[in-house]
């Protein structure tokens, strides 16, 4: 099968799955429960001021959020389809077809995507209507295009690294608590300034600060740039940090799928399926 049929299909296969998601009522509810709680926690906030400034708290924090959707969507979401579809038997079928894994990478790549621009949207709209001091203009509009692209990049790959090594869904709980650690540092609902130096180190390390930072770049006034860390925006390495993300999780994940794809078997799925029903009752 040539490159230009294991695009067409995986296309397909995410199509199929994105039709399923939003004609399947829990998995739509799974999709909008956050995204709403978060914006009801945005609008409780348009209250509250930025220290040093009188720009509202709620304001500033919708474009972290937005990236923080990307971060979610990319590293949990797709480790979440992945451990999923591993316990059920779908990516083993995947596997017993010709270019199965690629189409269903790819798949799960075009579902992703979708889903969480699909969000950003729908969030954008309502904070350009709803939170003052956010907008968009030309040059915010060619940022959030770059930033968009590259934290889909650098996210999707991680999830696929982290579902493919997770054994079954029950060791989920151990990717969701350093992901709420990570959240908590990297300036998603609080200026980073505002934590100590070490801390700052450890929060820019990963993907979801500068998603964040390249979003507030994208949508806020140049003035707010004064309350992050330099005074600045610093896109050139919100850049660096998603591409150099981008290749780690391009070269890492391949390999470490195709590694669990090998081990998989009919027998490994006959035996998670036969401890489940062991567990259910």
């Amino acid at each position: 099968m040539n490159a230009l049929s294991v695009v067409r299909l995986g296309l397909a296969r995410g199509g199929v799955e994105l039709r399923h998601t939003f004609t399947y009522w829990p998995d739509l509810f799974q999709y909008l429960f956050f995204p709403v709680i978060q914006i009801a926690v945005l609008f409780l906030m348009r209250g509250h001021k930025v220290p040093g400034t009188s720009f509202s708290l709620g304001s500033l924090t919708l474009p972290s959020v937005m990236g923080m959707a990307f971060a979610f969507g990319g590293m949990i979401g797709v480790t979440a389809l992945l451990t999923t579809d591993r316990e059920d038997g779908t990516l083993l079928r995947a596997k017993a077809t010709p270019s199965g894994m690629s189409a269903y990478v790819l798949g799960k790549i075009t579902l992703t995507s979708a889903t969480t621009l699909i969000g950003l949207v729908l969030t954008l709209i309502l904070g350009l209507i709803a939170f003052p001091g956010v907008s968009l203009t030309a040059g915010g509009f060619g940022t959030l295009v770059w930033v968009t692209a590259l934290g889909l990049l650098a996210t999707i790959p991680i999830g696929i690294t982290l579902g493919s090594l997770i054994p079954n869904p029950r060791f989920f709980p151990l990717v969701m608590l350093p992901f709420g650690a990570i959240v908590a540092l990297s300036g998603i609902f609080y200026p980073i300034t505002h934590l100590a130096g070490w801390l700052q180190g450890i929060g820019q390390v990963f993907p979801m600060y500068w998603l964040g930072l390249g979003m507030r770049a994208a949508l806020l006034p140049p003035g707010l740039a004064a309350v992050e860390l330099d005074g600045s925006w610093r896109l050139p390495y919100v850049l660096l940090v998603l591409v150099a993300w981008s290749v780690i999780g391009l070269v890492a994940a391949p390999a470490v799928l195709r590694r669990m794809a090998r081990r998989e078997s009919g027998s490994r799925v006959a035996a998670r399926r036969e401890r489940a029903m062991l567990r259910a009752t």
